[in-house]
Formats: C-alpha cells, sequence, structure tokens
C-alpha cells in the first residue's frame, strides 16, 4: 500500500519522469514484495527556491539532478528490506533514466494500516 512522492527539479521530459516512477515501482514490488497493481504515485517538479538540498551532506557529492523520492507505507518492513528496497531503487533508476545514485535521496516514512482509505470512504486495512 504504498503511497509515492517524487520530487525533482524542472526540465525533464515526461519519458523521464515515467521512468522515475516506473523504475521506484518496480523497487518496491521486488525489495519488498508490495502487488505489482498497488501503484499510486504522484510526481512534482519543483523550483531552485522550493527544492532544497545540500550538495555534499554525508559526504555523497549530488547535483542539481537530485530526485527525491518520499514512501509513506505501513510500519513492519525489517531493516534488511528496506535496505534492499534503497539500493534496488538506485540501480533500477541508474538503468532507466540514468540517475546518478548520488542524485537519489530516498525516505520512507511509516504509518498504521488503520490510516489509510483506497476510496469510497472506507478504512479498507482497518480490520486487518
Amino acid at each position: 500500500m504504498p503511497f509515492v512522492r517524487i520530487f525533482l527539479r524542472p526540465g525533464t521530459s515526461a519519458e523521464y519522469r515515467k521512468a522515475l516512477g516506473d523504475g521506484v515501482h518496480r523497487a518496491l514490488v521486488e525489495a519488498i514484495a508490495i502487488p505489482p497493481d498497488d501503484h499510486f504515485q504522484v510526481i512534482s517538479e519543483h523550483s531552485a527556491a522550493d527544492l532544497t538540498y545540500d550538495p555534499q551532506y554525508l559526504g555523497v557529492q549530488r547535483s542539481d539532478r537530485i530526485v527525491v523520492v518520499q514512501i509513506i507505507m505501513s510500519g513492519g518492513r525489517k531493516p534488511q528490506q528496506k535496505r534492499k528496497l534503497f539500493k534496488r531503487m538506485a540501480e533500477l533508476l541508474a538503468e532507466s533514466p540514468g540517475l546518478r545514485p548520488q542524485d537519489l535521496m530516498a525516505v520512507v516514512v511509516e504509518t498504521a494500516w488503520e490510516n489509510w482509505s483506497f476510496g469510497n470512504g472506507e478504512a479498507q486495512y482497518m480490520d486487518t
């Protein structure tokens, strides 16, 4: 049930942004076994004034092609699953659309199952 938000600077093509979304989704499917049809994303571009980052925090040399991925999902994944997810995302996005691993920042935000509604005003996972 992840909800993915992808933030980047303006100037990329629709194909580039689609490849970002597809790569993140594929990594989620492969690394933490989400169902392939559990695909909810928002991709948005932000000006330099609205997307701030340190170009060398923790010794990682980032460029203005930085992509920030926020994954909101239910809690319960083990640390090694998250590590695998981060690694797989970097690998897939390096393949397509050619994002340097140094330009990928990702964060997982965990929430309880009862905090989700997938439509109809229902909390589909509340009783699972």
